[in-house]
């Protein structure tokens, strides 16, 4: 990941949080129409789990810089999801799925670069949260194809 990586993401988020909401609901209906399987990944109503998405990808973007930071909480998440039966195969939806909602947020700023930053930081910080996921589920091998998100 490099700077240019981190502030093309950091920037672009920025225009995301303005209609946080309406990214989330996407997020999570696009995910769900892709494999309804991945349910799993919402208990509860399904606005409140769309504020906890946006607020932990709020925090993994304000600390690109200081990745030491965020790992906890990659690790965290990464052995919750792998407690509810969460494999590498669904880390590759996910990221799809942002990636598309990303794409409907930011329309023409969405361009091929931002979108290969997104990427690229999403591809690091899936691989901390594998790692912890590691030490419940034994085997993990990380692939999140750019093309799965159009």
């Amino acid at each position: 990941m490099t700077p240019e990586h981190i502030h093309a993401v950091q920037s672009t988020w920025g225009k995301v949080l303005p209609i946080k909401a309406i990214a989330a609901r996407l997020f999570c209906e696009r995910l769900l129409e892709t494999d309804p399987s991945l349910s799993c990944l919402f208990r509860g109503d399904m606005r409140q789990q769309g504020a906890k998405l946006i607020q932990v990808i709020d925090a993994a973007v304000n600390a690109l810089s200081r990745l030491d930071r965020i790992g906890p909480l990659m690790q965290v998440i990464g052995r919750r999801y792998a407690d509810r039966g969460v494999d590498d195969h669904h880390f590759g939806m996910v990221g799809a799925a942002l990636l598309w909602t990303l794409d409907k947020a930011l329309v023409h700023e969405f361009t091929p670069e931002v979108r290969d930053a997104w990427a690229t930081v999403y591809g690091e910080l899936v691989a901390a949260m594998l790692d912890a996921a590691a030490t419940t589920q034994p085997g993990h091998v990380l692939s999140v194809d750019q093309k799965d998100a159009a």
